[in-house]
């Protein structure tokens, strides 16, 4: 852990909005881990669900149009940027996503501190323009990749010099994440909420309401499931929520799926609905840079069915903790489903421990954390 006593340790953060996609609790987590080796964590951000969170961690968050991709208003985000690192005696910037990445690289520059940004996903880039655009990611004194597959992308995309790449995996809360800590209380609370009966098998597909999750291809298998002895629970907000989940009602009716299917929205105790899981599901259309939920879903003990894409090959050791299935295949996606919870008492036993005993071994917050703060340490100790 950085001994906060040696080098003083102000860390900037930027960041669009915290709200609860993976980019933002990583930011949380990091800036809870600054203030816990005694130093000050600054969060320069639009807002979000996640604003009092990050204050009660003992961070301070700094709201502003971060999240503006106007290039004007990239430009004066600079200033901003540039009068808290004189201010505050910002030692370095951490940038976590592209429009603000821009602002917080010239801030940094002027000032003449480290610069790190963290390449949270795999970014398009179907001309030159979006390519020079993305690039700013790739432009950290440190650039940290979330898993092997995005340092993959980053030295392909980007030929950055691989000295300066750092994969650091995305981490769990284990405190949070660990069954003997999820209440009997909390769960029976989300069972009612959810009016699931106690004796129905239960699917879980959690994630953000967009396409790219999978949703219409997991309603596809969920038809051809043997039995309509179960319920799906589709867990997550996102934008165009309300489209999107008239759209999934459509299919579920269409599918004679309607009585089968729950769609709650945003979830605020997630370790309670992986215990309600019988199987926990990603059906992720495209790579996930990393893949949060699968990781989760180990953490609990769950069983779990993912796409062969992205960092979920290496979170998903098939058929060890889970099994993996080809994308858009709602044949083989029924098919693992059906095998998770046919599983046995003896073998969802072994899956549970192998799958939490791989997430303790390689995804925790402070795993992530403490690799994250020791590249803090090492860029201060280069510069003086």
């Amino acid at each position: 852990m950085l001994d906060a006593k040696a080098i003083p340790l102000v860390v900037l953060q930027v960041t669009p909005a915290l709200d609860a996609g993976g980019s933002e609790r990583t930011t949380l987590d990091v800036a809870r881990a600054i203030v816990a080796a005694g130093g000050t964590a600054l969060i320069a951000t639009a807002g979000g669900r996640l604003v009092g969170e990050a204050e009660r961690a003992g961070a301070r968050v700094i709201i502003g149009p971060y999240d503006s991709k106007n290039p004007l208003t990239v430009w004066r985000n600079t200033a901003r940027l540039s009068a808290i690192i004189r201010t505050e005696g910002v030692a370095i910037v951490h940038a976590r996503s592209r429009a603000p990445a821009w602002s917080a690289l010239w801030a940094s520059r002027r000032a003449g501190i480290p610069f790190v940004t963290t390449y949270h996903g795999i970014y398009k880039a179907g001309n030159p323009l979006k390519r020079a655009y993305n690039a700013v990611m790739a432009r950290g004194d440190v650039v940290i990749a979330n898993s092997q597959y995005t340092a993959a992308h980053v030295l392909a995309e980007h030929k950055i010099d691989p000295s300066k790449l750092v994969t650091i995996p995305r981490g769990v809360d284990i405190e949070a994440f660990t069954p003997s800590h999820v209440t009997a209380d909390r769960i029976a609370k989300l069972r009612a909420h959810w009016n699931l009966p106690a004796d129905t098998p239960v699917i879980l597909l959690p994630g953000r309401l967009t396409r790219l999750k999978g949703h219409t291809t997991f309603l596809d298998a969920l038809a051809q499931l043997p039995h309509r002895r179960f319920l799906a629970v589709l867990a997550g907000g996102g934008e165009d929520r309300d489209r999107y989940v008239d759209e999934l009602k459509q299919q579920a009716e269409r599918l004679g799926l309607a009585a089968n299917v729950r769609i709650p929205g945003h979830v605020s105790d997630m370790p309670a609905a992986y215990m309600l899981a019988d199987v926990a599901v990603s059906p992720s259309t495209v790579p996930e840079s990393f893949g949060r939920t699968p990781v989760e879903a180990q953490a609990m003990g769950r069983p779990v069915v993912a796409t062969a894409l992205g960092g979920q090959l290496e979170t998903v050791e098939d058929p060890a903790t889970g099994f993996l299935v080809p994308a858009f295949d709602a044949g083989a996606l029924a098919s693992a489903i059906e095998r998770a919870l046919a599983l046995d008492k003896s073998a969802r036993d072994a899956m549970a421990l192998r799958g939490r005993t791989r997430v303790l071994e390689r995804y925790t917050v402070d795993a992530m954390c403490s690799a994250t703060l020791d590249v803090y340490r090492k860029l201060l100790a280069r510069h003086g």
